[in-house]
């Protein structure tokens, strides 16, 4: 792989390393594991961002960019739900609904993928103007993952072994908010996606 023109997808495999890292910390009963568990997740998160301004900057965007970025957003995103869900911080219906969602809708770009047409940008599938500010504005993709991330981070502080509980309780419901908040972010934007999805389809 020509490490140099692909820096972009590189970062984006990258992130799903620096996030399993983060989650490991999560097992680990003691005050400095669950920190860097926060740290390592605020840069697995900003490497999101970090990719796709690389891709603009050095002209690296490509299709295979594309599906790596959304993969990267899935395996991540759906790790830290599933292992919140099996540490009992919250619903087991959140990851649920996380893993369902992304079949749907990947299986849905997928299809898009081989008409040539990619989930943002110049060839995206979304062709209305609201599921375009659904699906791809930046006010939404900031939106739902600033809720997300801070969800996140929220949900680890709350929990980290030797946090008193007068300023643990608090947080944990601030990041439940954020968490029903995140996962409804999840489904409106999967709405575009499905209703979209007609022309894709021949018969």
């Amino acid at each position: 792989m020509d490490i140099k023109n692909n820096t972009a997808n590189l970062v984006s495999i990258s992130r799903i390393f620096v996030a399993f890292v983060a989650i490991m910390f999560l097992f680990a009963d003691s005050t400095s594991a669950y920190i860097w568990s926060v740290f390592l997740t605020i840069v697995a998160f900003a490497m999101d961002g970090v990719d796709g301004y690389i891709a603009r900057k050095y002209n690296q965007a490509s299709e295979l960019g594309s599906v790596l970025d959304i993969m990267g957003d899935r395996i991540v995103e759906a790790s830290y739900w599933i292992v919140f869900a099996v540490l009992g911080w919250i619903s087991v219906w959140f990851p649920i609904i996380c893993v369902t969602r992304a079949f749907i809708t990947d299986s849905i770009r997928s299809v898009a993928l081989s008409k040539g047409m990619t989930a943002f940008g110049d060839k995206s599938m979304q062709s209305t103007s609201w599921g375009k500010f659904i699906c791809a504005s930046k006010f939404m993709r900031i939106s739902y993952a600033v809720a997300k991330v801070m969800a996140f981070i929220l949900l680890i502080f709350a929990a980290t072994p030797g946090l008193s509980a007068k300023l643990a309780s608090p947080l944990s419901v601030i990041a439940l908010i954020l968490a029903w908040i995140a996962i409804i972010f999840c489904v409106v934007r999967a709405v575009p996606v499905i209703l979209e999805s007609e022309k894709l389809f021949d018969n």
